[in-house]
């Protein structure tokens, strides 16, 4: 089985633990198989960061899709969230097994970042299918909302000292100030459960649902609705390599997703460019340069025409 690369460089970092998952996936996907009464094809699909996700069919023909957790990683947050919201904004549950860290998911289409689309009906799409999303019912508030921005503060910090990368002292800067504004305005009454990583290539085709897209691999971070855009603006990088233009664009593209769902598009600009440099540190640490790298030199690129 053929793992995508930010999954073989997590489970590589794993050590002997990850050659004994990967080594027990064949009788793995054969006890799902009979559990949930499906055929598993042995093909990884795009995606897949922390595991395995695989395209599965029933017996009656319909399309699912299997994705199995690399140790390490609990889906029971995710799969909370996905039978909360029942398919509405996002890909429908039918079952989830916590001991094998599996879950049975509707089959969907291409994602968006598979879609050849013009940046501005991206976003769209990404802002339109939040909001849809966000209608859905949810699972209820811990009891005490985290601050995201400052959480994300302090794994910056971390990270920025971990790893060789690509992020200049003044956007590493500049991210800390977004963090710090967005800190300042931590208001857990505000705060819902959001999806958490809703960049395009987690926007895959359906074409019964309202936008005509779905959300996959929803985190159920809580936090206010503004960091939930800020994500999905986050890995649109390779249109921000321009210092003369990307300023303008982002800042365009957060106007615009802010105007659709209701959010304030300087706290989407905040959200945006902390994110873009925090998880670009975060693949580049894990191993993924090439993925890295885009996301810190577009946020180089933004804060060169601020």
């Amino acid at each position: 089985m053929r793992l995508q690369p930010l999954a073989r460089r997590r489970l590589a970092g794993l050590g002997a633990a990850g050659e004994a998952w990967l080594a027990g996936l064949p009788a793995l996907l054969d006890d799902l198989e009979q559990e949930w009464g499906v055929r598993v094809e042995r093909r990884s699909l795009p995606g897949g960061s922390n595991g395995l996700v695989v395209p599965a069919t029933t017996t009656d023909g319909r399309a699912r899709v299997v994705k199995v957790a690399a140790p390490g990683v609990d889906l029971a947050r995710q799969a909370e969230v996905l039978a909360a919201a029942a398919g509405r904004g996002h890909v429908r549950l039918h079952a989830h097994d916590p001991q094998r860290q599996a879950l049975l998911l509707d089959g969907l289409g291409r994602s968006l970042a598979q879609t050849p689309l013009p940046v501005e009906d991206a976003v769209a799409a990404l802002a339109a299918t939040l909001v849809e999303a966000w209608a859905a019912p949810a699972p209820p508030l811990p009891s005490r909302v985290r601050d995201r921005a400052a959480d994300l503060a302090r794994g910056l910090d971390d990270l920025a000292t971990r790893a060789e990368h690509d992020a200049s002292p003044a956007v590493l800067d500049h991210a800390r100030r977004c963090a710090a504004r967005r800190s300042a305005a931590h208001d857990p009454s505000r705060s819902v459960v959001t999806h958490g990583d809703a960049h395009p290539a987690n926007l895959l085709r359906a074409p019964g649902a309202p936008t005509g897209w779905l959300l996959v691999d929803a985190e159920g971070t809580v936090a206010e609705r503004a960091y939930d855009v800020g994500v999905a603006l986050r890995d649109l990088s390779s249109h921000l390599q321009d210092p003369a233009t990307a300023a303008v664009r982002l800042r365009g593209w957060c106007a615009q997703a802010a105007a659709t769902t209701g959010t304030d598009p300087g706290a989407v600009w905040d959200w945006a460019f902390l994110e873009r440099v925090s998880t670009g540190l975060y693949v580049t640490s894990i191993g993924s340069r090439t993925v890295g790298r885009p996301m810190l030199t577009s946020a180089a690129a933004v804060l060169a025409g601020c």
